[in-house]
């Protein structure tokens, strides 16, 4: 009631007074609250601060092994071997006795073209060594008789050496007749397509009565036991092949029937690459190949290529560096550590590493999106995915 009494007493007699002991009040609460806020960063300043804090992380020791690398491709059943045959003279087709699908045997006919017109060129040619026989004969009586007479000095060597000039002349023109002849011979036997070895017809190329020229393909040959699986293989399968004297077994199976396999070698590898699909054909020779693996059919191939040493790597290990592939490595320290590597191929799930990580090395797989160089961690159980 004092207060109040006093304070009405300022308020009405002495207003100059009142705002003089509001001042100093506010002075005073101020000053309280700056010893305050002074205690307390006092009291703040004697404690520790805290230590970092160590991040959990999954990692895998580096192991080596080599790269057995699978490759798998597809391609088809072709004969190993297989001839185009045709006629060696030109002329018109009059039958053609084989067809596709048909088993020849060596020296078996499998056309035939009109032989008329060389029946009469070997008539002609073997008339021809008749009348140079004829020849031959009446010039080696002539210079019989010559030498006799130029022993006996009743002629002279000139008559003798014309004599000579016309038996020798007459030796070359039946020794011309006989080779012309041997030629109508031979392109009358050539008016017959024979096989040139055991097999069965693929394909046909011409009909009968039409007009065949000289080397164009009549009918298709291929042998039925020696057949090979062609592939056509992209240039990066051969990158990381480093053993290339020892080609590897391709396991090849059929398509319709995966049940239906055998057992290959690479046996030829295309030098140059085809110039539309820039890819290498690969033949691999069967041995022994199933029945079911006709000509044409396709096939899968199956392949086990080694190579050079590599770290297999969960696909969540990888970062990035500057625009490079890298993993955080574990020191001994406990600390991470960032090491650029080399990756030789991208897979669904993992990344095959080639260089940059040696054995024994602790590569963190889990985890790797929250890690600063030459930070502390503490490995858990596990490979992280």
């Amino acid at each position: 009631m004092i207060a109040a009494l006093f304070q009405n007493s300022l308020a009405g007699h002495n207003k100059p007074l009142r705002r003089r002991l509001v001042a100093a009040s506010i002075a005073v609460l101020a000053c309280g609250a700056a010893m305050v806020w002074h205690g307390a960063r006092s009291e703040a300043s004697n404690v520790a601060p805290a230590a970092p804090e160590t991040k959990l992380v999954k990692a895998i020791a580096v192991a080596p092994t080599n790269n057995a690398d699978t490759r798998v491709a597809v391609g088809e059943i072709k004969p190993r071997r297989e001839s185009d045959l045709g006629f060696r003279v030109s002329g018109k087709l009059v039958e053609r006795i084989a067809g596709i699908g048909s088993l020849v045997k060596k020296g078996e006919a499998l056309a035939r073209v009109d032989d008329q017109d060389y029946r009469n060129r070997l008539a002609s040619a073997e008339a021809d060594v008749a009348a140079a026989q004829a020849v031959m004969v009446e010039a080696s009586a002539a210079e019989a008789r010559i030498s006799a007479l130029l022993a006996k000095g009743f002629t002279t060597r000139a008559n003798h050496d014309a004599m000579l000039k016309n038996l020798r002349s007459a030796q070359a023109k039946l020794k011309s007749a006989n080779i012309a002849f041997a030629m109508a011979k031979d392109q009358l036997g050539y008016t017959e397509l024979h096989a040139e070895f055991d097999g069965v017809v693929t394909a046909t190329g011409a009909e009968a009565g039409q007009s065949v020229n000289v080397g164009q393909m009549v009918v298709r040959v291929a042998d039925p036991e020696a057949r090979d699986a062609v592939f056509s293989i992209a240039e990066a399968a051969f990158a990381n092949t480093s053993d290339t004297k020892r080609p590897p077994k391709v396991t090849v199976s059929l398509l319709s029937n995966p049940a239906t396999t055998t057992v290959g070698t690479v046996r030829e590898i295309a030098p140059m690459a085809d110039a539309a699909t820039r890819t290498f054909q690969v033949k691999v020779s069967l041995e022994n190949a199933p029945d079911a693996m006709r000509f044409g059919a396709s096939v899968s191939g199956r392949a086990e290529i080694g190579g050079a040493k590599v770290v297999v790597l969960p696909g969540s290990a990888l970062f990035d560096k500057d625009g490079r592939p890298a993993v955080w490595v574990v020191g001994a320290s406990s600390a991470v550590e960032l090491k650029p590597i080399t990756v030789a191929r991208y897979e669904t799930d993992r990344v095959v590493v080639s260089d940059g990580l040696n054995q024994g090395d602790l590569v963190v797989t889990a985890g790797v999106n929250r890690l600063r160089e030459h930070e502390k961690v503490r490995i858990i159980e596990g490979e992280g995915k």
